[in-house]
């Protein structure tokens, strides 16, 4: 049986791409990694990940642009904000016969593969605390109005960034069965920060997967992992959430622009600094606004929340 893991990265990410793997290969040299293509532009990080990596790319090209064109002809040019992060999908289709799928906006903490061997008795794995904030950013409250999900259910959402499954358990034909239903319910589903597949990948979940396990409920509770939380706690060259007296088996920087003085930016450029043979990093601070900018966004956030009620 193969293991391996799977990121998406085009030339944009380069940065976040190296600190991902840095810290993956600090803790795990051997097990093999596979990108998908985001878009056309991704030659540079390719070569530049299989050289100091050993990633290679993703070989059934022909198959990832046959899912974007059926994706657009299902959807549309306008129903998400990064349609092409549908290509993740590409993962159930690929080389390994147990495989964890990561963002590039992670550094992760441990040898993060071994976290399939929860696979044994479950089918899909994930690992956040997305859950906790109830449908937000996946579904709206049709799904439970009109029963198309129990309060049981959407208990096992998650957020996209990070989840193992096997492969072949989903088809390319429930792939575009999928599409078609949400294409068919746009109500059922909270686009409203822009999320982009992550409500269409828990749609597919909770319809045909029953064996799930988020392992923040294994036993003796989990840690924390996104950077959105204040927390945490450096410790050497990992970071450690006190809630739990755990050390985080990764961190996220989920909606967050990763920058000098984003939440735990050291921790970032410690990862992505720790291959010498690669240039520094070049990412700029941002701009500071001004009082009137300020006074804009705020009226514009105001805005949006009354949208929200309204």
């Amino acid at each position: 049986m193969s293991r391996g893991i799977y990121i998406i990265a085009n030339d944009k990410v380069m940065d976040q791409s190296i600190a991902l793997l840095n810290s993956i290969r600090l803790y795990d040299t051997d097990s093999p990694i596979v990108m998908i293509p985001y878009d056309e532009n991704y030659h540079n990080i390719a070569n530049t990940l299989n050289k100091y990596y050993g990633v290679t790319v993703y070989e059934d090209l022909d198959f990832i642009e046959r899912l974007s064109q059926n994706l657009h002809e299902t959807f549309g040019g306008k129903f998400f904000a990064r349609p092409n992060q549908f290509r993740k999908q590409a993962c159930w289709f690929g080389p390994f016969d147990e495989f964890l799928y990561i963002d590039t906006d992670i550094v992760v903490f441990e040898k993060i593969i071994d976290n399939l061997n929860y696979l044994a008795t479950s089918d899909f794995i994930c690992c956040d605390y997305q859950h906790l904030g109830g449908i937000k950013n996946v579904f709206s409250p049709h799904v439970l109005e009109e029963k198309v999900f129990t309060e049981s259910e959407v208990k096992d959402i998650f957020n996209g960034g990070f989840w193992g499954s096997k492969k072949n358990l989903v088809s390319e034909n429930d792939l575009y069965e999928i599409f078609t239903e949400c294409a068919e319910h746009p109500e059922y589903f909270d686009f409203s920060e822009k999320t982009s597949d992550q409500p269409i990948i828990n749609y597919m979940l909770l319809k045909r997967i029953s064996r799930r396990f988020n392992i923040v409920k294994r036993e003796g509770k989990a840690p924390g992992n996104w950077a959105g939380s204040s927390h945490f706690q450096p410790e050497a060259n990992i970071l450690v959430d006190p809630k739990v007296n755990q050390p985080l088996q990764y961190l996220h920087w989920a909606g967050i622009r990763i920058q000098p003085g984003c939440p735990y930016w050291k921790t970032w450029e410690y990862y992505r600094h720790l291959n010498p043979a690669l240039p520094a990093a070049n990412i700029p601070a941002p701009i500071e606004k001004s009082k009137l900018e300020s006074a804009i966004g705020q009226v514009k956030n105001q805005i949006r929340q009354l949208k929200k009620v309204f």
